[in-house]
């Protein structure tokens, strides 16, 4: 087949397809179709281009205002607070003659003692408007009444996050099952999300010049949809015009330093190394930890290498990484034991080490066992029943989701979540009632952004912050879907 020109209609602008108060996707303007090979623009919309995530305003403690693309959460807020009010202390117990390795040694008692005499004794050096201003944030100290008050307004309760993440292609860009390094990973990704069509004369035609998520217009149908897989996609002549953005994202890829055994590896070239796992991961990892979040991790894997996956999390968290050293602060522990998932027409089994779980007599018991784990954690999910399905939902990885847990949240990330279900990996099964053992199948589009995430495979590794803000992106849409569905009070 011969490559013909972009087709003009389709990059005219066409509707964009939007959440509407977590329900559904549906139509809307301007534009369907972000390109996914400028990560500066990505940073500023999302990577589905679902949700403008730039322009919008929050209000830190103080009063001034923040652009969201900013990124700064209510606990960074609390963060920047409790920064401003140590420094407010050491300047208040500077002025009462007490040297700085008396107050490092000071205990607990006697720093809250400090903190309110100072509340309460210096307020005539002081105009009303310092003690408003000042004593506001110096009283609020931990350990005091005002404290936990103050505490409790500006860290609400957040739900246990429960991250099911998929490995190939959304950590991993590499496949122990067809031995693809990295090179020849990006090139089968690659295939994934460039769009065109056959014409009328039997030529595939490209119909986007950038690689999307989304198609960019009704027609349009991925290569690797028309092809099959290609490990050489941008090698050969249709796939051409998407060389140098190979080449710009496997370069990203590379290692930086001195190789490492456990976390770096091989290319084509004996001489290049590239990472293992995506830095955004351990990112998302340190960032979440930062919040105080608590959260835990359930690799979900059709592939052969969680057991490998596993070892490196434990090494990672232990502080062996080079380039993520404060890992080791990270109290996470990780069951080296894989787990699998197994399905049929009656029932799912689930198997860990001595531990069997089935399905047959309902799901709460697997929803209860998921919402449980702590740490990090992996099963190999079932794909011979995904492949007899038809790669449907129907046979997709299952993920039981109740929207009456007031205490937690379930998320999946997959690159090859879709929100077409006859073509799409995971299975989310819905619970109607907290009392409920049965769930049932809904499509992928109710929950696309609030508990399914597709991978944006470019933007996880050009953005060490991607994983972070798909999280974030999820929280805000699930209180709005919970709102809208009156699942949640």
């Amino acid at each position: 087949a011969k490559t013909k020109e972009v087709s003009s209609w389709c990059l005219e602008k066409k509707p964009e397809r939007k959440w509407d108060a977590g329900q559904r996707i549906k139509d809307n303007t301007p534009d369907s179709h972000q390109p996914m090979n400028n990560p500066t623009a990505q940073r500023e919309t999302d990577p589905c281009s679902c949700w403008t995530v730039g322009g919008g305003a929050s209000s830190d403690s103080s009063g001034l205002m923040m652009p969201l693309c900013a990124e700064m959460s209510p606990e960074a807020a609390e963060l920047e607070l409790i920064s401003k009010q140590s420094s407010l202390k050491k300047r208040k117990t500077s002025h009462s003659g007490t040297g700085s390795l008396a107050n490092s040694t000071s205990s607990p008692t006697e720093q809250d003692k400090t903190y309110r005499a100072d509340c309460e004794d210096g307020e005539h050096d002081r105009s009303p408007a310092q003690i408003n201003e000042e004593d506001r944030m110096a009283c609020r100290q931990p350990g005091t009444i005002a404290g936990l008050l103050s505490e409790a307004i500006l860290r609400p309760k957040k739900r246990k996050l429960v991250l099911h993440i998929d490995l190939n292609n959304t950590i991993l860009v590499s496949d122990a099952v067809t031995n693809q390094d990295p090179r020849a990973a990006l090139n089968c990704y690659l295939s994934t999300v460039t769009w065109g069509k056959v014409n009328p004369a039997g030529e595939w035609q490209w119909l986007s010049e950038s690689p999307s998520l989304l198609p960019p217009c009704p027609e349009a149908v991925n290569f690797y949809s028309q092809f099959g897989r290609d490990t050489t996609f941008t090698a050969k002549p249709l796939g051409q015009p998407f060389r140098d953005l190979h080449a710009h994202y496997l370069r990203m890829l590379e290692w930086q330093g001195q190789p490492h055994p456990t976390f770096s590896i091989p290319g084509e070239q004996p001489a290049k190394r590239y990472h293992l796992v995506l830095p955004s991961f351990f990112h998302l990892l340190q960032s979440l930890h930062r919040e105080g979040r608590h959260f835990a991790v359930i690799f979900r894997t059709f592939g052969t290498d969680l057991p490998r996956v596993l070892q490196v999390m434990r090494c990672a968290l232990e502080g062996q990484h080079p380039h993520f050293p404060t890992l080791r602060d990270i109290p996470l522990p990780v069951d080296l034991v894989p787990g699998k998932i197994r399905c049929s027409k009656r029932k799912v089994t689930l198997t860990q080490g001595a531990e069997r779980l089935s399905a047959e007599a309902g799901d709460r018991e697997m929803y209860m066992f998921f919402s449980s784990k702590e740490g990090l954690c992996g099963f190999q999910d079932h794909f011979d029943w995904w492949a007899r399905n038809q790669y449907s939902s129907q046979g997709g990885k299952p993920l039981w989701i109740d929207p009456h847990d007031a205490d937690i949240h379930h998320i999946c990330i997959d690159d090859n979540i879709r929100l077409n279900d006859s073509d799409t990996i995971i299975r989310p099964q819905m619970f109607s009632g907290l009392e409920d053992t049965k769930s049932q199948t809904i499509p992928t589009s109710e929950l696309y952004d609030v508990c399914l995430v597709q991978t944006d495979l470019l933007e996880a590794i050009a953005d060490v912050n991607y994983f972070f803000r798909c999280i974030r992106r999820c929280e805000e849409n699930y209180e709005s879907y919970l709102a809208s569905a009156g699942g949640h009070t």
